[in-house]
């Protein structure tokens, strides 16, 4: 994979620091871990060891515990990595001509590429790019190797999806013979070093501004954001740093001539409050730097879902109600798989002109199978299929639960029995030949025909 060029780690005076921001401090090099002597903190440009550049210092750097690691440009890199040849290249992971880009690396994001951008934008502004189709089984396979080490780092792990997550390493010192920020650059140089991925990692004091800083130097980056100084870095913020204020959000907040987090600052905590509810009140305390929440290991699922993007827009009942009921059964497969149900189905719908409608439909059971789960979508469905063109349809349940209170007999449908039976029959029938062995005619495709962008 193409090498991250190297930069010298964020660090930032604390208030009355100016000038002598490391004195009294220590540090260390990234690259080899030879720690810096307080003597050398202030002025060293370079490791006196192995001369490298990337050095880690800061006033604060051994009292932070609270951390958030970010694979750079995971499924990108991972591709590259498995695939050498693409190195220098400019590569696209995501959907077909009517998808959107699920990721990219950082030479097609230099030619301004984006996550989440539709493809066909994507493709204008880096026509040479290489579009890759995700494989998802793959990146979820290296994102656990990824997992597995941050446990050996502290059981206090907290994903926030397959390639990032919180760490609270208080208390480890004695157990890694380190303090957490070289527990952290041990662990990034790892892997690095055996899975051939670079990370980017933010240390602080608390959640916001651990993730804050893990953004402050990517790719390949290590941050550092302490208390002291955290009131002057946010002042200089645009309020589009806070977790949970949107594109939305922050237009209504300009419109009422709030743009920075300086302008948060200045105002009472009960004026927001007043004004914008429990937005306002998250915005003035983080506004503050002060973020009380702690690292939550719990990582139940809270939904399973699954979506296609057609290759051009689809208004036929039909045709979408054919595609409901496969997507229904891939959830479902990945339901039994876990051992979970869900008890209030979901369907999403996205128009020709990209305006999201999502759905929901509470069952009186929690339920695992196919056929319930697309019953429920296909009525959601009826509603919404009106001749409307849409560009992509999904399916997902919520309100999981272990499969143990699954789908108990229905006394008012009576073939519900006979049709969990048949649907049961066929996963056995799945499991030895393949997903495409049985097929219901509803979901029958003609081969000829190009399946839907994923």
């Amino acid at each position: 994979m193409t090498t991250p060029k190297t930069k010298t780690t964020f660090t930032r005076a604390p208030h009355g620091a100016e000038g002598k921001p490391f004195a009294g401090s220590s540090g260390f090099c990234r690259d080899c871990l030879t720690p810096l002597s307080r003597e050398m903190v202030p002025q060293a440009r370079r490791c006196s060891h192995c001369g490298s550049p990337r050095l880690v210092r800061h006033p604060e750097l051994h009292r932070l515990h609270i951390a958030h690691i970010d694979c750079d440009a995971f499924y990108a890199s991972v591709e590259k990595r498995d695939n050498p040849e693409l190195a220098p290249l400019p590569v696209i992971v995501g959907g077909g001509t009517r998808g959107v880009v699920s990721t990219c690396c950082y030479v097609a994001r230099i030619r301004g590429v984006r996550s989440a951008m539709p493809m066909f934008k994507a493709l204008a502004a880096c026509p040479d790019a290489v579009v890759i189709k995700p494989d998802m089984e793959k990146y979820v396979r290296v994102g656990r190797q990824i997992r597995d080490m941050m446990r050996e780092l502290t059981p206090l792990v907290e994903p926030l999806s397959i390639d990032e997550a919180f760490l609270d390493l208080s208390g480890t010192e004695k157990l890694h013979k380190a303090t957490p920020a070289l527990t952290l650059a041990r662990f990034a140089k790892r892997v690095e070093d055996e899975l051939n991925l670079t990370v980017s990692v933010g240390l602080s004091y608390c959640k916001f501004l651990a993730k804050v800083a893990s953004d402050l130097e990517k790719p390949k980056g290590f941050s550092v954001i302490g208390e002291a100084e955290a009131y002057d870095f946010l002042r200089r913020q645009p309020v589009s740093l806070f977790w949970g204020v949107g594109k939305q959000t922050q237009k209504m907040l300009a419109r009422d001539g709030i743009t920075d987090i300086a302008t948060v600052q200045d105002m009472e905590e009960s004026e927001l409050v007043r004004r914008y509810g429990s937005i306002g009140q998250r915005m003035a305390r983080l506004a503050h730097g002060r973020d009380a929440r702690t690292i939550s290991t719990d990582m139940a699922a809270k939904s399973i879902s699954t979506e296609t993007t057609f290759n051009t827009d689809i208004s036929d009942k039909a045709e979408l109600t054919r595609i409901a009921r496969r997507l229904s059964e891939k959830v479902s497969a990945r339901l039994k798989d876990k051992h979970l149900a869900g008890q209030t189905i979901m369907l999403k719908l996205k128009t020709a002109d990209f305006k999201l409608r999502t759905r929901n439909r509470s069952l009186p059971d929690p339920t695992q199978l196919a056929d319930r789960i697309f019953r429920a979508a296909s009525r959601l469905l009826e509603k919404e299929a009106d001749g409307t063109r849409f560009r992509l349809i999904g399916v997902g349940v919520t309100t999981l639960v272990s499969d143990e209170t699954a789908d108990p007999q229905d006394l008012v449908d009576t073939g519900a029995a006979q049709r969990a039976k048949a649907e049961h029959a066929m996963d056995h029938i799945r499991r030895k030949f393949g997903d495409r062995a049985v097929e219901l005619g509803l979901t029958f495709r003609d081969r000829r025909k190009p399946p839907p962008a994923q």
